[in-house]
C-alpha cells in the first residue's frame, strides 16, 4: 500500500474481501522495501555504474511484482489488471543537501533584506514603497520573504507566453529581465518549434486544423462567441443540451451538466452537496479546487494519507463510531473526495478499494477526473474504464474539458436526481454565464471522435497511442537511472530533481535545447521533492520522445562547477549586488 509520496516502488495488485458477512476490504501486503540508494548521480564517472545497478534492481523488483500479482490476482481480488506505482524515498544524502541548499538561500535572503534596508543593494524593486508602509501587508512575512528572495530568482521558468497552438511543438515569445525577474521585456524574437511537454494536451485535440477546429469555426459563424446570459435565463442553447446528453452517454450515467470553468466545477458544487453536520474525507494531495470547495461547504474536513486505504478506513470507522464532535450524533453525510490522476505525483487512485470501502461504510464518493478522463482506459472513459468498474458505483463524477478534449470548462455527472438538484442549487449553474458555443462544439466533436461516432477510428488510435507513449517514455527514463514517480500508465511523468538550484537550471537548459518542460518546487511540492513534470500526448511522435529522453541526461549530468554556479547565481545566493 502506498503510504505517501515517499514510499518506494509500490505494487498493488490484489485486494481480497472477507466472506459475505464481512465485506470489509482488506489489503494483501503488497509493498516492496524502500531502498535508500536511488540517487541519480550528477557526475559522469558514476553514471554508468548507477544505471547498471538500477537496471539490476528493477529486474529483481519486476520479478517480485509479477509473483505478487500472480499470487493474489485471481483469488477474489478487486483489481482486474496489475496496478504498479513507484514512489522512491528521497535518499538521505540528497535530503540533507537539499535542506542545506534552502538554508543557504534563506541566509542570503535575509542578508539581501538587510542590504535593502540600508539601501546598499542597487536593485530596489523588491523594497516596499514608502507610501505603503502603513497598510496591512498582503502576505505573511515568510510568504513575502520566499517570494522576494527565492521564487523571484527562478520566476523566468513560469508564465512563459506562447504564440501558437499548444500541440506537440509550440512557439514561445522570447523575453528578458533586467531586474532579477521582477519584470520582463519582450525581445521581439520568437523561439520556434519548441517540443511541448508541459501542456495537458493528452489526446492532441488542442489543434487549429482538422474536424474539431472546422466545426468550431462553423458554429462561431452561426452562434457567435458569447451567449451573454446564464443557462436559466436565455443562455441555454441546443448545443448545450446536446453536449450534456453526449457527456452522460460517454460516461455511462443517467445525466450530466456542464460548467464554464473546471476550477469552479469543484469549488462551487461541493458546497451544494455538503454542509454543516457533514463530513468530508479528502486525500492529502487533492487539488486546490477540491480543498476550496470543501472549506466553503462548512463541513468538517478530515484528511487521509495519499492513496492509503488503511488511513481512509480508519477515518471511516472513527466517523461511524464517534459521530459528530460534542453531540456524537450520526453524520448527515460522509463524502469521500479523490482524484483520478494526481497531477503532481502521477499516481492513479485505487478506485476499486475506495468503492469497496464506500459501499461497506455507506459513504458517498466524489471522483475528480480532470486529468484521467480521456487519458485512461481502453476506451478513454477515465479511471472507471481503466479498472473496468461500473460508473453507477461513483456517486458524483466530475471532470474537465480543458485537457483531453482541448476545450474549456467542466462537468458533473451521475444520477438524474443529483443533476436536477444541482441545476437549481449550484452557484456555478445559477449565476455563471453559459459556455461559449465554439467551445461547446469543440467538446462535442472531440468526444464523438473518441467514441467513434464520427465514423473514424482516429479517437481510438489516439487513446492507444497515448498509452503507448506513456509506457515508452517512462521506461526510457527509468532505464537511464532517473527516479520517476507515479503509475506506469499515467501520462503525468514527474522526474525528481530534489536540489533547489536544479529547478531553475533544468528548465532553462532544456529550453536552450528547444524543449519546454514544467519544473515544480516548494511549496507546490514537499521541500525535498522538487521535480520536473512531463505531460505526454498522443501527438508526440516516437522521434520527439527519443530526442527528449536523450537530452535529459546531458542536462542533469552537468559538471559540478556548473551546478555550483547555478546554486549561487540562478537561485540567488550571491545577488550580484552592484550589477
Amino acid at each position: 500500500m502506498t503510504e505517501s509520496p515517499g514510499t518506494t516502488s509500490t505494487t498493488s495488485s490484489t485486494s481480497t474481501t472477507k466472506p459475505a458477512n464481512g465485506g470489509v476490504c482488506q489489503r494483501v501486503k503488497n509493498g516492496l522495501k524502500a531502498d535508500r540508494n536511488g540517487l541519480v548521480k550528477s557526475l559522469h564517472r558514476c553514471h554508468e555504474q548507477l544505471v547498471k545497478h538500477r537496471r539490476h534492481r528493477e529486474e529483481e523488483e519486476e520479478e517480485e511484482e509479477e509473483e505478487e500479482i500472480q499470487g493474489g490476482q485471481h483469488h477474489g481480488g478487486l483489481y482486474k489488471r496489475p496496478f504498479v506505482e513507484s514512489f522512491e524515498e528521497t535518499p538521505m544524502l540528497v535530503a540533507v543537501l537539499t535542506y542545506m541548499g534552502y538554508g543557504i538561500l534563506t541566509i542570503f535572503g535575509y542578508l539581501r533584506d538587510f542590504l535593502r534596508q540600508w539601501k546598499i543593494e542597487r536593485c530596489h524593486i523588491a523594497r516596499e514603497k514608502e507610501e505603503q508602509r502603513d497598510f496591512v501587508p498582503l502576505y505573511q512575512d515568510f510568504e513575502n520573504f520566499y517570494t522576494r528572495n527565492l521564487y523571484m530568482r527562478i520566476r523566468d521558468n513560469w508564465n512563459r507566453p506562447i504564440c501558437s497552438v499548444p500541440g506537440a511543438k509550440m512557439d514561445l515569445m522570447e523575453r528578458a529581465s533586467h531586474d532579477y525577474n521582477w519584470t520582463f521585456e519582450y525581445t521581439g524574437r520568437v523561439v520556434h518549434d519548441v517540443i511541448n511537454l508541459g501542456s495537458y494536451n493528452y489526446l492532441g485535440f488542442a489543434e487549429n486544423t482538422g474536424p474539431c477546429a472546422e466545426s468550431a469555426a462553423e458554429v462561431t459563424v452561426k452562434y457567435g462567441v458569447g451567449v451573454a446570459s446564464s443557462r436559466q435565463e436565455i443562455g441555454n442553447l441546443d448545443r448545450h443540451e446536446e453536449m450534456e446528453k453526449l457527456v452522460a452517454k460517454f460516461l455511462g450515467v443517467e445525466s450530466a451538466m456542464a460548467f464554464g470553468m473546471g476550477f469552479a466545477t469543484n469549488s462551487m458544487n461541493i458546497p451544494a452537496l455538503t454542509g454543516k453536520g457533514c463530513l468530508i474525507l479528502s486525500d492529502e494531495l487533492n487539488h486546490a479546487s477540491l480543498v476550496l470547495g470543501a472549506r466553503l461547504s462548512g463541513s468538517i474536513i478530515r484528511v487521509f494519507k495519499h492513496n492509503n486505504m488503511q488511513s481512509l478506513e480508519k477515518l471511516l470507522r472513527e466517523a461511524i463510531v464517534h459521530g459528530q464532535p460534542r453531540t456524537h450524533r450520526p453524520w448527515k453525510k460522509i463524502l469521500i473526495v479523490v482524484e483520478g490522476i494526481y497531477s503532481m505525483e502521477g499516481s492513479i487512485v485505487r478506485l476499486p478499494e475506495v468503492i469497496a470501502l464506500k459501499k461497506h461504510y455507506r459513504a458517498y464518493l466524489y471522483l475528480d477526473e480532470a486529468h484521467s478522463i480521456g487519458a485512461l482506459g481502453p476506451r478513454g472513459r477515465g479511471v472507471v474504464d481503466y479498472f473496468g468498474l461500473d460508473p453507477c458505483d461513483v456517486d458524483v463524477m466530475m471532470g474537465t474539458f480543458t485537457k483531453s478534449f482541448g476545450a474549456a470548462g467542466g462537468y458533473i455527472a451521475g444520477k438524474r436526481e443529483l443533476i436536477e438538484y444541482l441545476r437549481s442549487h449550484s452557484h456555478s449553474a445559477v449565476y455563471a454565464t453559459s459556455m461559449s458555443p465554439p467551445v461547446v462544439e469543440q467538446i462535442i466533436t472531440s468526444m464523438k471522435c473518441i467514441m467513434g461516432e464520427d465514423g473514424t477510428t482516429i479517437g481510438c488510435e489516439r487513446v492507444r497511442r497515448l498509452a503507448e507513449n506513456t509506457v515508452y517514455f517512462r521506461k526510457r527514463l527509468r532505464e537511464m537511472g532517473f527516479i520517476i514517480y507515479g503509475n506506469k500508465d499515467s501520462p503525468v511523468v514527474p522526474m525528481m530533481l530534489y536540489m533547489p538550484a536544479k529547478i531553475g537550471a533544468f528548465g532553462r537548459e532544456m529550453l536552450k535545447r528547444n524543449i519546454g518542460v514544467v519544473v515544480v518546487g516548494f511549496p507546490a511540492t514537499p521541500i525535498i521533492e522538487s521535480r520536473a513534470r512531463f505531460c505526454i500526448s498522443a501527438s508526440h511522435s516516437r522521434e520527439l520522445l527519443d530526442k527528449v529522453a536523450n537530452t535529459v541526461p546531458s542536462v542533469t549530468l552537468l559538471k559540478p562547477s556548473f551546478l555550483y554556479y547555478t546554486t549561487f547565481t540562478t537561485s540567488g545566493c550571491f545577488a550580484r549586488l552592484n550589477s
